[in-house]
């Protein structure tokens, strides 16, 4: 039996982004990051997001099949983490393009957001 291939990076990191593409998705992944490394369970993301359980679960599937998150069952809660490794193989990816091979933009200039 062959094991299946692996997609190629670009196309990895564009599920990834694309996974990220909406606004409820990338607030989740900020959330998280902000209670990283402990994270948080389901409902304390819905109450801080004011989501419904249902679409927070919709949205907390599709940033693990990519890779973004981390969700892990504690008794009766689940715990979500950001996926420190993933974002940062992305981030790495994208900072290799933009600022060391093409110098496109000046790693300096690069700041956190507001």
């Amino acid at each position: 039996m062959t094991s299946p291939r692996k997609p190629p990076a670009t196309t990895r990191f564009a599920r990834m982004l694309a996974a990220m593409g909406t606004e409820p998705r990338l607030a989740i992944v900020r959330l998280l990051l902000t209670a990283y490394p402990e994270g948080l369970v389901v409902g304390e993301i819905a109450a801080e997001l004011g989501m419904a359980a249902s679409t927070l679960s919709h949205h907390l599937d599709k940033l693990k099949n990519e890779g973004l998150v981390a969700v892990q069952r504690e008794g009766t809660f689940l715990r979500c983490t950001a996926n420190a490794a993933g974002l940062e193989e992305l981030l790495s990816f994208l900072y290799a393009e933009c600022c060391t091979r093409s110098k496109a933009v000046e790693p300096r200039r690069i700041t956190c957001c507001d």
